[in-house]
Protein backbone atom coordinates (compact mmCIF):
# COMPACT_ATOMS: atom_id res chain seq x y z
CA UNK A 1 0.00 0.00 0.00
CA UNK A 2 1.56 3.36 -0.80
CA UNK A 3 1.20 6.26 2.03
CA UNK A 4 0.92 9.84 0.05
CA UNK A 5 0.44 13.28 1.72
CA UNK A 6 1.43 15.82 -1.70
CA UNK A 7 -1.31 16.55 -3.65
CA UNK A 8 1.94 16.04 -6.57
CA UNK A 9 2.41 12.39 -5.63
CA UNK A 10 -1.32 11.43 -5.24
CA UNK A 11 -2.77 12.88 -8.85
CA UNK A 12 0.91 11.04 -10.68
CA UNK A 13 -0.19 7.51 -8.65
CA UNK A 14 -3.68 8.06 -10.21
CA UNK A 15 -2.99 9.58 -13.43
CA UNK A 16 -0.68 6.36 -14.06
CA UNK A 17 -3.15 4.23 -13.18
CA UNK A 18 -6.07 5.84 -15.66
CA UNK A 19 -3.92 5.58 -18.40
CA UNK A 20 -3.63 1.76 -18.01
CA UNK A 21 -7.30 1.76 -18.33
CA UNK A 22 -8.09 0.88 -14.41
CA UNK A 23 -11.31 1.70 -12.24
CA UNK A 24 -10.45 4.25 -9.67
CA UNK A 25 -12.39 3.67 -6.28
CA UNK A 26 -12.32 5.96 -3.22
CA UNK A 27 -13.34 6.09 0.55
CA UNK A 28 -13.14 9.17 2.11
CA UNK A 29 -13.05 8.86 6.33
CA UNK A 30 -11.18 10.57 9.18
CA UNK A 31 -9.72 7.29 10.46
CA UNK A 32 -10.24 5.71 13.64
CA UNK A 33 -11.63 2.56 11.73
CA UNK A 34 -13.77 0.14 12.49
CA UNK A 35 -15.35 -2.72 10.49
CA UNK A 36 -18.14 -0.27 8.99
CA UNK A 37 -15.04 1.62 7.68
CA UNK A 38 -13.75 -1.19 6.18
CA UNK A 39 -16.75 -3.08 4.78
CA UNK A 40 -16.76 0.35 2.68
CA UNK A 41 -13.21 -0.32 1.44
CA UNK A 42 -14.67 -3.84 0.79
CA UNK A 43 -17.54 -2.94 -1.26
CA UNK A 44 -15.54 -0.42 -3.18
CA UNK A 45 -12.90 -3.21 -3.98
CA UNK A 46 -16.10 -5.40 -5.58
CA UNK A 47 -16.04 -1.65 -7.83
CA UNK A 48 -13.11 -0.92 -8.96
CA UNK A 49 -9.73 -2.16 -10.16
CA UNK A 50 -7.74 0.24 -7.58
CA UNK A 51 -9.28 1.66 -4.17
CA UNK A 52 -8.00 4.77 -2.53
CA UNK A 53 -8.64 6.24 1.24
CA UNK A 54 -7.99 9.17 2.57
CA UNK A 55 -7.81 10.05 6.25
CA UNK A 56 -8.47 13.19 7.32
CA UNK A 57 -10.16 14.89 9.86
CA UNK A 58 -11.80 17.85 8.31
CA UNK A 59 -11.82 20.75 10.55
CA UNK A 60 -15.10 22.57 8.40
CA UNK A 61 -17.34 20.47 9.20
CA UNK A 62 -16.96 20.63 13.34
CA UNK A 63 -18.54 23.05 14.97
CA UNK A 64 -17.07 25.49 17.84
CA UNK A 65 -18.64 23.37 20.43
CA UNK A 66 -17.78 19.95 18.82
CA UNK A 67 -14.94 17.22 19.27
CA UNK A 68 -12.20 18.29 16.35
CA UNK A 69 -9.66 19.07 18.81
CA UNK A 70 -10.50 15.27 20.75
CA UNK A 71 -11.65 13.30 17.95
CA UNK A 72 -9.57 9.65 18.11
CA UNK A 73 -6.37 9.91 15.83
CA UNK A 74 -4.90 6.39 15.10
CA UNK A 75 -3.10 6.64 11.58
CA UNK A 76 -0.79 3.81 12.87
CA UNK A 77 -3.58 1.25 13.61
CA UNK A 78 -5.60 2.39 10.61
CA UNK A 79 -2.64 2.08 8.16
CA UNK A 80 -1.89 -1.50 9.13
CA UNK A 81 -5.91 -2.29 8.92
CA UNK A 82 -6.10 -0.61 5.32
CA UNK A 83 -3.28 -3.31 4.09
CA UNK A 84 -4.93 -6.08 5.53
CA UNK A 85 -7.52 -4.70 3.13
CA UNK A 86 -5.90 -4.64 0.49
CA UNK A 87 -6.26 -0.79 0.02
CA UNK A 88 -3.86 0.40 -2.97
CA UNK A 89 -3.12 3.95 -1.20
CA UNK A 90 -3.46 5.98 1.45
CA UNK A 91 -3.85 9.32 1.40
CA UNK A 92 -3.32 11.39 4.37
CA UNK A 93 -2.66 15.29 3.41
CA UNK A 94 -2.68 17.99 6.20
CA UNK A 95 -5.22 20.73 6.84
CA UNK A 96 -2.64 23.06 5.33
CA UNK A 97 -2.62 20.72 2.21
CA UNK A 98 -6.48 21.14 1.71
CA UNK A 99 -7.08 24.43 3.48
CA UNK A 100 -3.59 26.63 3.01
CA UNK A 101 -2.31 28.93 5.29
CA UNK A 102 -3.79 31.81 7.02
CA UNK A 103 -6.15 31.89 3.93
CA UNK A 104 -10.43 32.02 3.74
CA UNK A 105 -11.04 29.90 0.95
CA UNK A 106 -14.04 29.12 -1.11
CA UNK A 107 -16.28 26.46 0.32
CA UNK A 108 -18.78 24.87 -0.72
CA UNK A 109 -22.39 26.21 0.14
CA UNK A 110 -25.22 23.53 0.68
CA UNK A 111 -29.24 24.45 0.46
CA UNK A 112 -31.16 24.73 3.24
CA UNK A 113 -33.44 22.41 1.73
CA UNK A 114 -31.09 19.98 2.44
CA UNK A 115 -29.60 21.02 5.36
CA UNK A 116 -32.19 22.79 7.84
CA UNK A 117 -33.59 20.05 8.97
CA UNK A 118 -32.80 17.01 10.94
CA UNK A 119 -28.57 17.50 11.92
CA UNK A 120 -28.38 20.86 10.23
CA UNK A 121 -30.90 22.07 12.61
CA UNK A 122 -28.04 21.65 15.64
CA UNK A 123 -24.75 21.71 13.04
CA UNK A 124 -25.83 24.31 11.13
CA UNK A 125 -22.31 24.30 9.02
CA UNK A 126 -21.47 20.75 9.08
CA UNK A 127 -22.70 19.71 6.07
CA UNK A 128 -21.37 23.09 4.17
CA UNK A 129 -17.69 21.88 5.62
CA UNK A 130 -18.42 17.95 4.08
CA UNK A 131 -19.62 19.21 1.08
CA UNK A 132 -16.37 21.57 0.79
CA UNK A 133 -13.86 18.54 1.56
CA UNK A 134 -15.74 15.95 0.04
CA UNK A 135 -15.64 18.30 -3.52
CA UNK A 136 -11.83 18.83 -2.93
CA UNK A 137 -10.93 15.37 -2.27
CA UNK A 138 -12.80 14.42 -5.77
CA UNK A 139 -11.00 17.06 -7.55
CA UNK A 140 -7.56 15.45 -5.95
CA UNK A 141 -8.61 11.52 -6.39
CA UNK A 142 -10.48 12.06 -9.53
CA UNK A 143 -12.15 8.51 -8.76
CA UNK A 144 -14.61 6.61 -10.77
CA UNK A 145 -17.01 5.55 -8.14
CA UNK A 146 -16.74 6.70 -4.28
CA UNK A 147 -18.90 4.58 -1.28
CA UNK A 148 -20.33 6.10 1.20
CA UNK A 149 -22.45 4.91 4.24
CA UNK A 150 -25.93 4.74 4.78
CA UNK A 151 -25.41 5.74 8.45
CA UNK A 152 -24.73 9.00 7.83
CA UNK A 153 -28.07 8.96 5.40
CA UNK A 154 -28.31 12.89 5.41
CA UNK A 155 -24.98 13.24 4.21
CA UNK A 156 -25.77 10.39 1.92
CA UNK A 157 -28.20 12.57 0.31
CA UNK A 158 -25.85 15.60 0.17
CA UNK A 159 -23.89 14.08 -1.23
CA UNK A 160 -26.13 12.64 -4.10
CA UNK A 161 -26.98 16.15 -4.74
CA UNK A 162 -23.22 17.71 -4.68
CA UNK A 163 -22.41 15.10 -7.72
CA UNK A 164 -25.34 16.16 -9.29
CA UNK A 165 -25.34 19.94 -8.82
CA UNK A 166 -21.90 20.27 -9.58
CA UNK A 167 -21.47 17.54 -13.20
CA UNK A 168 -18.85 15.39 -10.62
CA UNK A 169 -18.01 12.53 -13.58
CA UNK A 170 -18.38 9.90 -9.88
CA UNK A 171 -20.37 7.28 -9.30
CA UNK A 172 -21.72 7.10 -5.62
CA UNK A 173 -22.08 4.08 -4.77
CA UNK A 174 -24.17 3.66 -0.77
CA UNK A 175 -23.61 0.60 1.60
CA UNK A 176 -25.98 -0.53 4.52
CA UNK A 177 -25.10 0.44 8.01
CA UNK A 178 -22.51 -1.90 9.55
CA UNK A 179 -23.91 -2.67 13.75
CA UNK A 180 -22.32 -4.14 16.54
CA UNK A 181 -23.77 -7.54 17.51
CA UNK A 182 -26.15 -5.87 19.52
CA UNK A 183 -27.50 -3.48 16.99
CA UNK A 184 -25.92 -0.51 17.77
CA UNK A 185 -25.00 1.61 14.68
CA UNK A 186 -21.00 1.19 14.25
CA UNK A 187 -19.23 4.65 14.86
CA UNK A 188 -16.13 6.36 15.56
CA UNK A 189 -17.59 8.31 18.58
CA UNK A 190 -18.97 5.27 20.48
CA UNK A 191 -15.74 4.87 22.00
CA UNK A 192 -16.62 8.25 24.15
CA UNK A 193 -19.50 6.09 25.91
CA UNK A 194 -18.97 4.92 29.41
CA UNK A 195 -19.54 0.97 29.85
CA UNK A 196 -23.20 1.93 31.44
CA UNK A 197 -24.24 4.25 28.56
CA UNK A 198 -22.50 1.59 25.87
CA UNK A 199 -25.35 -0.83 27.43
CA UNK A 200 -27.99 1.43 27.10
CA UNK A 201 -27.30 2.68 23.31
CA UNK A 202 -28.81 -0.03 21.03
CA UNK A 203 -31.89 0.93 22.99
CA UNK A 204 -31.74 3.78 19.77
CA UNK A 205 -32.23 1.07 17.39
CA UNK A 206 -34.50 -1.02 18.99
CA UNK A 207 -37.02 1.91 19.36
CA UNK A 208 -36.06 2.89 15.97
CA UNK A 209 -37.71 -0.50 14.69
CA UNK A 210 -40.76 -0.83 17.05
CA UNK A 211 -41.92 2.66 15.88
CA UNK A 212 -41.79 1.23 12.16
CA UNK A 213 -43.55 -1.54 13.21
CA UNK A 214 -46.35 0.39 14.37
CA UNK A 215 -46.52 2.60 11.62
CA UNK A 216 -46.52 -0.23 9.26
CA UNK A 217 -48.85 -3.17 11.39
CA UNK A 218 -51.26 -0.90 12.97
CA UNK A 219 -51.31 2.36 10.85
CA UNK A 220 -50.87 4.36 14.00
CA UNK A 221 -50.96 8.08 14.50
CA UNK A 222 -47.64 9.19 13.13
CA UNK A 223 -47.05 12.10 15.29
CA UNK A 224 -48.56 9.85 18.44
CA UNK A 225 -45.71 7.35 17.61
CA UNK A 226 -43.04 9.54 17.33
CA UNK A 227 -43.92 11.30 20.92
CA UNK A 228 -44.29 8.23 22.44
CA UNK A 229 -41.01 7.08 21.04
CA UNK A 230 -39.28 10.19 21.80
CA UNK A 231 -40.58 9.62 25.29
CA UNK A 232 -39.39 6.29 26.21
CA UNK A 233 -36.13 7.24 25.11
CA UNK A 234 -36.14 10.28 27.31
CA UNK A 235 -37.23 8.20 30.34
CA UNK A 236 -34.29 5.85 29.63
CA UNK A 237 -31.43 8.53 29.71
CA UNK A 238 -31.17 9.73 26.32
CA UNK A 239 -31.52 13.44 25.22
CA UNK A 240 -33.60 12.67 22.27
CA UNK A 241 -32.65 15.82 19.35
CA UNK A 242 -34.95 14.94 16.62
CA UNK A 243 -37.24 11.54 15.55
CA UNK A 244 -38.17 11.85 11.90
CA UNK A 245 -40.31 10.03 9.31
CA UNK A 246 -39.22 10.88 5.82
CA UNK A 247 -39.18 9.89 1.79
CA UNK A 248 -35.70 8.24 1.15
CA UNK A 249 -35.19 9.96 -1.76
CA UNK A 250 -35.00 12.97 -0.80
CA UNK A 251 -35.57 13.21 2.97
CA UNK A 252 -38.86 15.79 2.47
CA UNK A 253 -41.56 15.08 4.29
CA UNK A 254 -43.51 12.52 3.07
CA UNK A 255 -46.65 13.23 1.42
CA UNK A 256 -49.59 10.73 0.45
CA UNK A 257 -48.71 8.34 -1.71
CA UNK A 258 -45.34 8.40 -0.53
CA UNK A 259 -44.34 4.62 0.25
CA UNK A 260 -40.60 4.50 0.42
CA UNK A 261 -39.77 5.95 3.91
CA UNK A 262 -37.11 6.19 6.28
CA UNK A 263 -37.79 6.81 10.22
CA UNK A 264 -34.51 9.21 11.61
CA UNK A 265 -33.25 9.79 14.76
CA UNK A 266 -30.83 11.65 16.31
CA UNK A 267 -30.21 11.23 20.50
CA UNK A 268 -27.48 12.29 22.52
CA UNK A 269 -26.30 9.64 25.26
CA UNK A 270 -23.92 11.99 28.26
CA UNK A 271 -21.87 14.14 25.60
CA UNK A 272 -22.26 11.42 23.27
CA UNK A 273 -24.36 12.18 20.02
CA UNK A 274 -26.00 9.25 18.24
CA UNK A 275 -27.66 9.17 15.22
CA UNK A 276 -29.14 6.14 13.07
CA UNK A 277 -32.19 5.18 11.02
CA UNK A 278 -33.96 2.44 9.11
CA UNK A 279 -35.43 2.34 6.01
CA UNK A 280 -38.74 1.09 5.17
CA UNK A 281 -41.68 0.69 2.51
CA UNK A 282 -45.59 1.08 3.09
CA UNK A 283 -48.05 -0.90 1.14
Amino acid sequence: MLTITSVKQLREQVQKWKKQGLVIGFVPTMGNLHAGHLSLVDKAKQHADKVVVSIFVNPTQFGPNEDYETYPRTLDEDSEALQHHSVDLLFTPSVETMYGVGEEGISVRVPDRLTRMLCGITRPEHFDGVATVVSKLFNLVQPDIAVFGEKDFQQLVVIRHLVKDLAFPVDIVEHETVRETDGLAMSSRNNYLTEAQRQLAPRLQVALVELINQLKNSRSDEQLAINRMTDDLNQAGFEVEYVEIRRQSDLNVPEKGDNSLIALVAAKLGKTRLIDNCRFELE
